[in-house]
């Protein structure tokens, strides 16, 4: 995918990148391929790789749902689906979590140098975030964390009533969805939507959007040791 593809995309999904926000993208891919030199963030550092594979597949969950107000991404690595969802809709607040000190180091790096505001990194695992952060979000995303019966676990906790947790998966969605059922609706939400779609190179995502519709109960999430060893 070159940058016409992906500006053509996004318009085609009713995402209208203005030449500011274009160059944020561009200048976001430099800073991943000089930064990757220097510690391990992505195998992925082409350019037209990174456009389809890294910003398009993050923007892929806003194409059917509107994207306002607050949004955490937990586990962000390299900033992924965060830093693409704020170049493309600068009115999102946005919170990173990022247990690797380094990672935040160059995600800070990246919001500086696009010069972002109203977005924040902290370098925190999510289940010692969310003591002052339950409840919190109107979107959590998270992207190639961990298994969904897991992840449900340490996400679903921040999303606030009619709020949605966002996974992103790869092909292999539809059957973790089926085997977090029970995590699912033990922590709160409904699946409300399971989006299927293809990238340039054929590879599958799915998008998997639950809504909130009760409270996470308080003994949730639980220390990470016992969240592995026994998934709800």
């Amino acid at each position: 995918m070159n940058i016409d593809e992906f500006k053509s995309e996004c318009e085609k999904n009713n995402l209208l990148l203005t030449e500011t926000q274009i160059q944020q993208f561009v200048s976001y891919a430099r800073l991943l391929k000089e930064w990757n030199e220097k510690m391990n963030l992505t195998g992925i550092t082409e350019f037209e790789e990174v456009l389809d594979k890294h910003f398009y597949d993050s923007l892929l969950i806003s194409f059917n749902i509107s994207l306002q107000g607050s949004l955490c991404d937990v586990g962000a690595g390299a900033g992924f689906p965060s830093i693409p969802l704020k170049i493309a809709y600068p009115d999102l607040n946005v919170t990173i979590l990022e247990p690797l000190k380094k990672r935040v180091v160059f995600l800070n790096a990246v919001i500086a140098e696009l010069k972002l505001e109203k977005i924040t990194c902290y370098s925190e695992r999510a289940e010692d975030f969310v003591i002052n952060h339950r409840q919190s979000f109107d979107f959590v995303t998270a992207r190639a964390v961990a298994n969904l019966n897991i992840l449900s676990e340490l996400c679903i906790p921040f999303v606030k009533m009619d709020g949605y947790f966002i996974a992103m998966k790869g092909s292999q969605g539809v059957s973790e969805d089926e085997n977090a059922t029970k995590a699912i609706n033990t922590l709160g939400c409904k699946l409300y939507n399971n989006d299927n779609r293809l990238l340039s190179d054929g590879s599958m995502r799915v998008n998997l959007f639950y809504k909130k519709i009760k409270n996470t109960p308080i003994i949730y999430p639980r220390n990470f040791g016992k969240i592995k060893k026994s998934p709800l």
